[in-house]
């Protein structure tokens, strides 16, 4: 995972505005407002990898609540279009989204359905989907 942590943010982009990384009271915050526990490895990449811009996706972030990347605001709006409440979005792509479930398993929700494909983990997603978009 650090290795991982290291790798995007050689590869983030530098931006005028660029992102500022969450504080843990700012993950409790988002908790508080989905009513759902994060799970570890979202929480990680929130905490040490959320400021990182790379390629064509854009993960959630947690530290400006008017970011169009805002947690709560992304997984609010999927689960209005029929995203299951036990789901976690971590990046839109117009009505469809990469989640995560309560285990740490990454999934793809696309035309209202579960995709099969999968990932393991929150990092093995954003090594094979994210660094390659």
């Amino acid at each position: 995972m650090h290795d991982l942590i290291e790798q995007l943010q050689e590869l983030s982009e530098t931006v005028p505005v660029p992102l500022e990384l969450p504080t843990f009271e700012q993950l409790v915050e988002v908790e508080e407002e989905i009513l759902i526990p994060l799970p570890s490895e979202l929480k990680e990449y929130l905490l040490f990898a959320s400021d990182v811009i790379h390629g064509s996706l854009e993960p959630v972030t947690a530290s400006d609540p008017h970011s169009h990347t805002y947690l709560s605001e992304v997984t609010s709006y999927a689960w209005s279009i029929g995203l299951p409440r036990e789901y976690i979005a971590i990046c839109q792509m117009g009505d469809d989204f990469y989640c995560i479930d309560q285990e740490g398993q990454v999934m793809l929700w696309r035309d209202g359905e579960l995709d099969e494909e999968c990932w393991e983990s929150f990092w093995q997603w954003a090594e094979e989907v994210w660094i390659n978009a």
